[in-house]
């Protein structure tokens, strides 16, 4: 497999030459065969930002799991050697649990729960052994967040929090898009007020489960395979995938507020294609104070992205460009863009793109995760085992009028 700095590489060498091709061909010139070899280009960087995905999704999870370790290092006042010597023994445990539960631990081990269980209780989810439940190592959380932020778009754009309980959290809203100064003279009374529209939003944390992940007894006894790391992605991929359909969709009645569900109109279409015209209708709903901050973006599913893609400017070029330096995003109207899954494609009365400040959209994750393993006997007849894994997370757009994130909307859906 190639590394990551060489399709590094490759993508910017591959973005060069699509900026080449737009900047030396007039558009007068512009031909089908220049729209072929763009496009091209534009299938091979898909095809290595996919393999850099995979990478960099490794290379996060690597760098969450030091810093969970340096952070315990620094709470319990020992050093990072000996905090990695405990995360070791952690994982150690974790994987005699999945493979054989309790009673598959060792006396030094059971020694370590102990000593550790009161310590680690803020830290990890825990529940008396008749229960299933386990103390969940740092890196489950670690994996669990990178999950998330693969699977989860919203996740990509939006501010989150972590808090260590799940009361309710009560944050201020205001729309402040037309609130201004003054000028005064001296000893002259300050003017009326000129109160932006307040309010208050609470955040608080709806319990998610991952459905049981069932596990063949002939996994758990092989071991080549990497259980602490196989059965918590797939736990952690369930939970990804459910909250960030209600971070992007939700009604906010019993689950999280989307931010579809609480972003503002922007612009009408009829029909099911999105023109040119009708994303510049969406920037330019936004105010320009926010446009202009660096903060806003597009997002859309992936299906979109395609049509999007194919679209020209008044000059018949491709409003889609892409990141030639590393880091540097792809743009559309050159805005950077999130692709959301989650995201409605076309259809009648859909919201199918969304432009402006994601990051007022505000997560909540509590960071206390339960994982159970189940062996009742509607497993054990099967020769499986169960996982299940609870969390704990809520999400609300911070915003009293839906004035920085609006929509694209469709009246009527294809014949």
């Amino acid at each position: 497999m190639e590394s990551i700095q060489t399709l590094r590489e490759k993508r910017k060498n591959a973005a060069i030459e699509a900026r080449k091709l737009l900047d030396e061909v007039e558009p007068k010139d512009w031909q089908a065969s220049h729209d072929e070899k763009y496009q091209n280009i534009m299938d091979d960087i898909e095809n290595i930002d996919h393999s850099i995905e995979r990478h960099e999704k490794l290379l996060n999870i690597e760098a969450a799991n030091r810093q969970a370790v340096k952070e315990k290092a620094d709470l319990q006042g020992i050093s990072e050697d000996q905090a990695h010597n405990n995360a070791e023994m952690e994982k150690s445990i974790f994987n005699s649990w999945l493979r054989g539960g309790e009673s598959n631990l060792t006396e030094e081990q059971i020694k370590f729960i102990n000593k550790k269980r009161q310590q680690a209780r803020n830290e990890m989810s825990s529940s008396a052994p008749n229960q299933g439940g386990v103390l969940v190592p740092t890196e489950f959380s670690s994996t669990l967040i990178e999950e998330m932020k693969a699977f989860g778009g919203m996740r990509a754009v939006a501010s989150v929090i972590s808090t260590s309980t799940g009361e309710p959290i009560e944050f201020p809203t205001a729309d402040e898009s037309d609130a201004e100064g003054e000028i005064i003279g001296e000893n002259a009374y300050v003017g009326d007020d000129d109160d932006p529209e307040f309010g208050i939003k609470s955040i608080g944390s709806y319990k998610y489960s991952s459905k049981p992940v069932t596990v063949p007894f002939e996994l758990l006894q092989d071991s080549k395979i990497d259980l602490n790391s196989y059965i918590p992605a797939k736990l952690a991929e369930r939970i990804a995938r459910v909250t960030n359909r209600h971070f992007t969709v939700g009604t906010g009645t019993k689950q999280p507020q989307g931010a579809v569900f609480g972003s503002g109109k922007g612009f009408v279409i009829k029909g099911l294609d999105i023109s040119y015209d009708a994303l510049v209708e969406l920037e330019h709903s936004i105010d320009p104070f926010y446009r202009q901050s660096g903060r806003v973006s597009w997002m859309f599913h992936d299906q979109l992205l395609k049509k999007l893609k194919q679209l020209k400017d008044k000059e018949e070029r491709p409003i889609w460009v892409p990141g030639i330096a590393v880091g540097e995003p792809d743009t559309l109207l050159n805005y950077r863009y999130t692709i959301n899954q989650h995201m409605p494609t076309p259809a009648k009365d859909a919201k199918s793109v969304l432009f402006g400040n994601f990051k007022n959209y505000q997560i909540r994750d509590v960071m206390q995760v339960m994982l159970f393993r189940m062996t009742d006997s509607a497993y054990t007849k099967k020769g499986q085992v169960g996982f299940l894994a609870f969390s704990r997370h809520d999400g609300a757009l911070m915003d009293v009028s839906g004035s920085t994130i609006k929509h694209i909307t469709h009246t009527t859906a294809a014949a």
